[in-house]
């Protein structure tokens, strides 16, 4: 399945994490300025954009100097890319353009946008030739193999972290803050943010209102690795299961996560022994395999409780699992609405 850059995959001990695909195209000599993000959302923006020089520290301790605010971003990951849109910015360029586009629907990336590739191999040449002034990578170490790539060219390049167990949302929103101060968009960051706060206060009260039959749960995904199912259960310290206990429910899943996005992995045995928790999972089709269609064919699958029972809840397709403050926002909805209707 679409699941993290080929970096991610290299840190995580529990490593059957596929790296996603991408299409190349050329940019041209003379490129043209960037556009304005003009979603709806977008359209009624009233917020500032700073001016003047920017000074910032990277999620690694890396200083980043800009004679202005950025403007022509060129994007490596898709939860940034999808912040850099929800700052009603459009990036000149990004990696995996189509796989952004069926993972992640909570910002539309507008046509016209260069794709340089996949996410874990980005055609730099291509990159570059869209003249960015910023580069917006997700890296996992300070001396991260594409950050040593990326500083051979002279363009400034923020580092952000992929992930923090310990503090996921935090975390989440900690990169958001940062791309916006980089693009002096901190007025816009403020917006986005404090309706993400309304949204999580809102789905809380919603769901201490209702009369839900059990708070416990888990979230997953999972792919077809030689003919087997392969689960992978968002464990504490994920951001899915993180978003789910804001709401006070409680994640079941107890067994072993990587210590940077709290995923685990098992299979249909391992998912049985859960007892009487909630299911929920990705309702976005895998283009590599339909993994639920595999799962609903086995019989010991149809006998844990939750699918037997009518309590194994599938998402609206394209919510990023691993996104930004709108990804955020649309978790809660799915949460609440799976929960209460």
């Amino acid at each position: 399945m679409k699941t993290r850059s080929i970096a991610a995959a290299m840190t995580a001990p529990l490593a059957l994490l596929l790296v996603a695909c991408g299409t190349t195209e050329s940019g041209g000599d003379d490129q043209p300025a960037p556009k304005a993000n003009d979603s709806a959302d977008c359209a009624d923006d009233q917020t500032a954009t700073a001016e003047g020089p920017v000074s910032l520290t990277d999620s690694y301790g890396r200083k980043v100097e800009l004679d202005q605010p950025a403007e022509r971003v060129a994007v490596l990951e898709w939860q940034q890319v999808e912040d850099v849109l929800s700052l009603c910015l459009t990036p000149v360029a990004v990696a995996d353009a189509e796989g952004y586009a069926t993972w992640n629907t909570a910002e539309e990336l507008p046509e016209g946008v260069t794709d340089v590739g996949t996410r874990g191999e980005p055609n730099l040449e291509t990159l570059f030739a869209t003249d960015p002034d910023l580069v917006v990578v997700e890296a996992y170490t300070a001396d991260d193999e594409i950050i040593k790539q990326l500083e051979e060219y002279d363009v400034p390049v923020l580092a952000t972290k992929g992930a923090d167990a310990a503090d996921p949302i935090q975390n989440m929103l900690d990169t958001f803050d940062l791309i916006a101060t980089a693009t002096g968009r901190e007025e816009r960051a403020d917006v986005v943010v404090d309706e993400f706060n309304t949204s999580l206060e809102e789905a809380k009260q919603t769901v201490a209102d209702a009369d839900v039959a059990s708070d416990s749960f888990v979230y997953f995904d999972g792919w077809i690795q030689g003919g087997n199912v392969a689960i992978r259960p968002f464990g504490q310290g994920s951001l899915m299961g993180e978003l789910g206990e804001e709401l006070g429910l409680t994640n079941a899943w107890k067994g072993e996560v990587d210590p940077a996005y709290g995923l685990g992995q098992t299979d249909i045995e391992g998912m049985s022994e859960v007892g009487d928790a909630n299911f929920f999972y990705t309702g976005t089709t895998d283009p590599a395999g339909d993994v639920n269609a595999e799962l609903a064919k086995n019989r010991v699958w149809k006998q844990i409780p939750a699918v037997e029972e009518g309590r194994s809840y599938a998402f609206p397709e394209g919510i990023w699992t691993f996104g930004g403050p709108r990804s955020a926002e649309q978790v809660l909805d799915a949460y609440v609405d799976l929960l209460t209707s």
